[in-house]
């Protein structure tokens, strides 16, 4: 794992709530091409050192059970509703 090859990352990492490596790890699954999960596992270790608790760019772990999901989330991420390109 990433995360644990680095030790500052991994230091940083086990300092985050449950609920956020939650989201990270889903940010990093969420990834359709293996490609793009091995940036975001990067991203990961980078954001941690810039000081994120979540990732930036992640509209939020479908998962939580401390919110009901947003509009957008129930659209896209569980609908599976995306606008098509005009």
């Amino acid at each position: 794992m990433a995360v644990q090859s680095d030790p500052e990352a991994l230091a940083l990492w086990e300092k985050l709530t449950p609920l956020g490596r939650n989201e990270f790890i889903c940010w990093v699954e969420d990834a359709k091409r293996a490609a793009t999960r091995q940036r975001r596992i990067v991203r990961t270790c980078e954001e941690l050192k810039e000081g994120k608790t979540r990732p930036s760019c992640w509209a939020g772990c479908i998962h939580r059970t401390d919110k009901p999901p947003s509009r957008w989330q129930q659209a896209v991420l569980i609908d599976g509703k995306r606008k098509k390109a005009p």
